[in-house]
């Protein structure tokens, strides 16, 4: 017992001391912007599926989704196969590529991962703003960057959408209004085929399709928890009252 209360004691003061330290780690990472998806909204889902099978599966697999799933989106088969399916790919197929990851990992130094289920791995707010903060960066083996993930090996595939942004040093300042530690910030040099607000968009309905690539049927369960959740409360409600008349004779 007493070695237990001084392996105890010896984790809490390490923690005091290193919390501080993750906090200042911390504190220069990139503010990721709030991902504005809805899981309910169909149109956006199409949209977004249109987006990653014409501009992410050049490179990425999504090997745990069949394309079949996109049904489920209001989708026929017929629209999917006409529209969605690219290869030779059937629509009851998983979405994958045919790039082999050995030639992958040769050509782009490490393999793109399967996208199935980034979005739970990375978190929709951090997808939505790595794919809006890429910049240009000619010490990089591709010529880009990003301020969510720095020395980033994946070309910036939408610029073309987006357009062309550099980074840029902005000074903020203090109480006293004296000059501090400067925060990066984009400027757009060259404008893309949309506009920043029409890019804006096009991102966020592909991070709600890769949220709802990678959890399906969280829309359908999330429904069915609202609904236990009413029948729960109706039954206690009405085991309460029975309670009451069970024991309303009883002194």
């Amino acid at each position: 017992m007493g070695k237990l209360m001084k392996l105890l004691r010896k984790a809490f003061l390490l923690l005091l001391v290193t919390t501080p330290l993750l906090a200042f780690a911390s504190g220069g990472e990139v503010k990721l912007e709030s991902a504005p998806i809805n899981p309910n909204d169909r149109i956006s889902l199409q949209r977004g599926a249109r987006t990653f099978v014409n501009y992410c599966m050049g490179c990425h697999s999504a090997a745990y989704m069949r394309y079949s799933r996109l049904t489920d989106l209001g989708l026929t088969e017929q629209q999917i196969k006409e529209n969605l399916v690219l290869t030779g790919s059937k629509v009851g197929d998983t979405m994958t590529i045919a790039m082999q990851k050995g030639n992958a990992k040769e050509w782009f130094g490490a393999a793109p991962p399967d996208l199935s289920v980034i979005a739970r791995s990375r978190g929709a707010d951090w997808l939505y703003t790595y794919l809006r903060t890429f910049y240009k960066d000619d010490s990089r083996p591709t010529g880009w960057n990003n301020l969510a993930f720095d020395k980033v090996g994946m070309p910036h595939v939408l610029w073309q959408l987006q357009g062309i942004q550099v980074l840029k040093a902005s000074e903020k300042e203090n109480a006293h209004g004296h000059n501090k530690a400067s925060s990066p910030a984009l400027e757009l040099v060259t404008p893309g085929q949309l506009s920043p607000k029409d890019y804006d968009l096009l991102v966020a309905d592909l991070v709600n399709y890769l949220a709802y690539m990678g959890e399906p049927a969280k829309a359908a369960r999330t429904q069915l928890g609202i609904i236990v959740l009413f029948f729960l409360t109706f039954m206690f409600a009405l085991l309460l009252l029975l309670k009451q008349e069970y024991w309303k004779d009883v002194k």
